[in-house]
């Protein structure tokens, strides 16, 4: 009964009550939407770090190699000598080192030569298929078998650069052999090949790399790669005296380090930016440091969301205010019917609660539509996508809790009022 009485008092002055709604609906969405995206973006950062202490590559800007070679959102910094890298690859205080090369993509995915291991970095398992053990076949992520429809035995052309437009290696067709089980992590959404896939598209020093032999004139064309299957790293056929100056010349573009020892993650930095050409760059430094970048420009707009429910809170305030003066006449009369104080104190803490409650559910809505839409622009430029049905249910529950202290702190006022409201003053003076 108190509740339909509410809700009909609530549409007495609708313009007040819609105002009201909409500034809470707004501040609530506000913050609903920061918390999903912090909590989101947050977590897949951490995740994605996980197993790597030390990233190796180009001279540059650090927070560049690591959002490229981590994250696969950026340009990478430049190639490094895969020889000069080894030497750091092979060192005793290393567990693992995976090498990363870039160079082109397959509608806007990025094809990335590497080793088995990187898989295994992200707990990944080949669902369909077998992983990728020649030249030019490829394990993809389950993200891009989802959306670009690929099944095992499908094959397509690389696209030159990051560019979905550009040049097309029509001579070097990849064959996918697996397909990698999803995992919520950058491995997704990228197409895995082995190193020396890289090398043969984008070779241009008269050699093969993936255990062929080698004539004066080698064109790398595909006939050759299936002619002269790979035989691993180690397994390379080479003119005489020309084996030296071809590892000389392969490049990668990263690699990710996990060290034995944590020694490393305070020397190397250094003895790398010294020693060599390369530069070491700490994933768990740099993301802190985007995250600071990040997090105050969240929490000014975390302090306007809430500049907003305060408002809201006001709005609520002046229109409860002035429609208990209106209907003071109309709570006396409750009164003398049989209200009790108490159920006219409680009735005006009811409105508020029920404009709380109802802005507090269609801010949430908001929030997570808001975020639906960013999240389609992020999947499509970075590979980035958030679940807008998640639910943190600590800190909205906590926005939950100051949205109804709002309501409360709105109201008290007039429901105070409305307790001790004079009867026989009230009437009279009607």
């Amino acid at each position: 009964m108190i509740g339909k009485l509410a809700w009909k008092n609530l549409w007495f002055k609708p313009l007040n009550t819609v105002l009201s709604l909409v500034l809470l609906t707004a501040s609530v969405a506000i913050i609903s939407l920061l918390i999903l995206l912090q909590e989101q973006f947050e977590k897949q950062f951490s995740s994605n770090i996980d197993g790597v202490d030390l990233v190796i590559g180009a001279q540059g800007s650090p927070l560049q190699l690591i959002l490229s070679a981590v994250y696969q959102v950026d340009a990478p910094t430049g190639n490094i000598s895969y020889k000069e890298a080894q030497a750091w690859m092979n060192h005793p205080f290393v567990e693992t080192a995976i090498p990363l090369a870039f160079g082109d993509n397959y509608r806007g995915f990025r094809i990335v030569g590497t080793t088995p291991d990187y898989l295994e970095k992200y707990t990944a398992k080949v669902e369909i298929g077998k992983i990728f053990e020649n030249d030019f076949e490829v394990v993809i992520g389950s993200e891009i078998a989802k959306k670009l429809n690929l099944k095992v035995g499908d094959t397509f052309f690389g696209t030159h650069g990051d560019a979905q437009e550009g040049d097309v290696h029509e001579d070097f067709p990849y064959v996918v052999t697996g397909i990698a089980s999803p995992t919520g992590k950058v491995v997704d959404n990228l197409i895995l090949s082995t190193v020396e896939s890289v090398w043969a598209v984008h070779g241009d020093h008269g050699h093969d790399h993936e255990g062929h032999v080698h004539d004066e004139n080698c064109n790398h064309d595909h006939d050759e790669v299936e002619e002269n299957p790979a035989h691993g790293e180690e397994g390379h056929v080479h003119e005489e005296g020309d084996e030296h100056d071809h590892e000389e010349e392969n490049e990668i573009t990263a690699v990710l380090i996990k060290f034995k020892s944590k020694m490393g993650i305070i020397s190397w930095p250094r003895m790398i930016a010294q020693n060599t050409k390369m530069q070491a760059a700490l994933p768990a430094i740099e993301i802190n440091r985007l995250f600071s970048l990040f997090g105050f420009g969240l929490q000014a707009l975390e302090y306007l969301a809430y500049g907003i429910m305060l408002i809201s809170g006001i709005s609520i305030f002046i229109a409860l205010y002035n429609r208990l003066k209106e209907r003071k006449y109309e709570f006396a009369l409750m009164r003398v019917s049989g209200a009790s104080r108490i159920q006219l104190l409680v009735l005006v803490l009811f409105e508020s609660l029920l404009l709380c409650i109802v802005g507090f559910l269609f801010g949430t809505i908001v929030g997570r539509l808001a975020l639906w839409i960013i999240s389609t622009t992020t999947d499509e430029q970075f590979k980035m996508a958030f679940d807008p049905l998640t639910i943190i249910w600590e800190k909205e529950g906590i926005l939950f809790l100051v949205t109804i202290f709002v309501g409360i702190l709105a109201a008290l006022l007039p429901a105070i009022k409305a307790y001790t409201l004079n009867i026989s003053k009230t009437l009279s003076n009607a």
